[in-house]
Formats: structure tokens, sequence, C-alpha cells
């Protein structure tokens, strides 16, 4: 299993930034995929994610109403588009995948990630 984050950048406060993860080695319709987040100095916290299906997606408090997050039609790729960005919304972002159909909220329990990708807001 391989996951590869890429897109991560410098947005402007209120600018937008598009992450995307490619993902091998299994079958896509097994696993549900998702996006982390981790600020300095705080813990690895669920953003957004999308179930097995490609159908359903869920999204932490953070992101609600501001991102989305979905996959494309062959389903090997992951896509997290962010709006409305905010100085706050600055970390490393980790693309997981998870053999649950709906991907786990909890980054312990998560068992595939990628390498990160820094997202910087400025203020």
């Amino acid at each position: 299993v391989q996951l590869q984050a890429s897109g991560g950048g410098l947005a402007p406060n209120g600018g937008s930034l598009n992450l995307s993860c490619a993902i091998s080695g299994f079958n896509r319709d097994q696993y549900s995929m998702g996006w982390f987040r981790q600020a300095s100095g705080k813990a690895r916290e669920f953003v957004a994610s999308i179930g097995a299906s490609g159908r359903s997606s869920f999204y932490g408090d953070s992101a609600k109403g501001r991102f989305v997050a979905s996959s494309n039609g062959a389903k090997n790729t992951a896509l997290l588009q962010m709006t409305r960005l905010v100085p706050e919304d600055t970390a490393i972002y980790y693309c997981a995948a998870d053999t649950s159909p709906i991907m786990v909220f909890e980054a312990e329990r998560v068992p595939y990630w990628g390498k990160g990708t820094l997202v910087t807001v400025s203020s």
C-alpha cells in the first residue's frame, strides 16, 4: 500500500489550495481514504474522509463548510479542496487509508499513512 500526497504550499488568508493523494497497491473499493493534519505542537486530527464506495464523505468540525473531499473516477486519487483558509489551517496534512468502509476518526487507529504535505496560510 502506497499513499503519496501532493499539493501543499502557501496560501493567503481566505485563499484556497487543493491536495491530492495518489493511491496504489490495493483495491480502492475496499478502503476508505482520508485526510488528517498536525499543527506544530498539537495532536494529529481528523480533517475529512471518503468512504470506500466513494459516495460518502465525512468532515471534522474544522473542515465543515470549507473543505470538500472526493475521489476521481478511477478512485485511485483522493482529493481535498480547501477554501476560505485561515492561519489556523497551517499544518502538515497527511493522506490516510483504512480497511474499514468508513475512515476511523482517531489517528492512532489509522493503519496506512502517506508522507505529509505542508500547508501554510499567511495572516
